[in-house]
């Protein structure tokens, strides 16, 4: 059964591969130069089936496991397009599946089969600039008003901030009670009405993921747009938390992946001292060093994906994948860069961008230090 899943996403990778040879690698840089990837080439990804693959059919899926949506994010990881595939993962495998999993059968038919063809794009505006991993520090607001609420606040380093048309927006709905028991999620349309998007926030690597300040100014939403149930908002999020880590700790091996391969390339071709770089004992430690470390994890998240489809990861298995893969993935490119010498700190060469935008994967999505905090606390609490 396994095997022939397999063979399934073999010929799925090859249409992935396709697509980033005519689509996207003749043009990275120009979105990477405008911070921007244009609204076309998400429509060209659904037209060709590679947005959220695993909703059901009748919401514009193809009904298949997690497995394709990874091979779509993980090509574009391992092959050095790591903003996008970010990007990617934040709208397929976060924002609609909240829709999916808390949604009304109105919010699903209205959004989850334009997220399937790129028409409209999802983000998750839960950080502000005074709360990031500390969801207590939440200032936004939503006010009960008429039929509906008032929503006020600011989110800030929003992935997709711009080019999205869905924010699935955190806001206090019960200022009374710790933000935990007061939390609401709501569905705000990029056109409403005192909804603004700030700046295209200038970032030191993923330059061509549009990050973005945005501004809620007595923005109204209908009860129509509660996605959830009020105040039940942080459970939510609790509920999708095992999907969104393992994701980005599936983006981390696959990203590590393609700078071990980068890595090398080059040490067979360049010389030093003679001979080529692969021939000194300190290189061939390091990569076997590089390829362990890469192996394990690739067990590690296979088994996790296994565990996630039988709804079996827990949110501690899902911390210790994002938290391991990541540190993984900034190592190992490191590692990868220095093998390059004076040229990897050039950015003509692609293993400098790997090291640029790996370096923020240890931050969001729950930083390195919050992951190990959930690991603790479920070993703790089972001495």
């Amino acid at each position: 059964m396994r095997s022939e899943l397999q063979a399934e996403l073999n010929i799925f990778k090859e249409t992935v591969e396709r697509f980033i040879e005519q689509e996207i690698a003749p043009f990275y840089h120009i979105w990477e130069q405008e911070k921007l990837v244009p609204k076309t080439v998400w429509t060209k990804m659904g037209q060709e089936g590679l947005l959220c693959c695993d909703l059901p059919e009748e919401y514009g899926g193809f009904g298949v496991s997690y497995d394709f949506n990874m091979v779509v994010a993980e090509t574009l990881a391992r092959a050095g397009y790591f903003a996008l595939s970010c990007s990617v993962i934040v709208h397929a495998d976060i924002a609609a599946h909240y829709v999916l999993n808390a949604g009304t059968e109105k919010q699903k038919q209205k959004y989850l089969p334009k997220m399937a063809s790129g028409e409209c794009i999802g983000a998750i505006c839960m950080t502000e600039p005074s709360a990031g991993s500390d969801l207590q520090g939440l200032k936004t607001t939503a006010k009960p008003s008429g039929d509906g609420w008032l929503i006020n606040g600011s989110k800030t380093f929003i992935t997709n901030g711009q080019n999205s048309s869905l924010y699935i927006v955190a806001a206090r709905t019960d200022l009374s009670v710790p933000t935990a028991k007061g939390l609401s999620l709501f569905l705000v349309d990029g056109d409403a009405e005192g909804f603004s998007r700030g700046q295209n926030l200038d970032k030191i690597g993923q330059h061509a993921a549009d990050t973005s300040e945005l501004f809620l100014d007595n923005v109204f939403v209908s009860e129509d747009d509660l996605l959830g149930e009020v105040d039940r908002g942080f459970v939510g999020l609790m509920t999708e938390l095992p999907r969104e880590r393992l994701s980005l700790a599936c983006s981390a091996t696959a990203h590590a992946e393609g700078a071990l391969a980068l890595a090398l390339d080059y040490v067979k071709e360049r010389k030093a001292f003679g001979q080529p770089l692969a021939n000194l004992q300190d290189i061939r430690f390091k990569l076997a060093e590089m390829a362990t470390k890469v192996t394990l994890h690739r067990v590690m998240i296979e088994s996790y994906k296994l565990l996630l489809a039988e709804k079996e990861l827990t949110t501690a298995q899902a911390s210790m994948a994002k938290y391991s893969s990541t540190e993984m993935e900034c190592e190992v490119v490191d590692t990868a860069l220095q093998m390059f010498g004076g040229y990897g700190y050039m950015q003509e060469y692609a293993i400098s961008r790997y090291y640029l935008d790996a370096r923020v994967q240890r931050i969001y999505g729950g930083a390195s230090e919050i992951m190990k905090e959930i690991i603790a606390r479920d070993l703790i609490g089972k001495l």
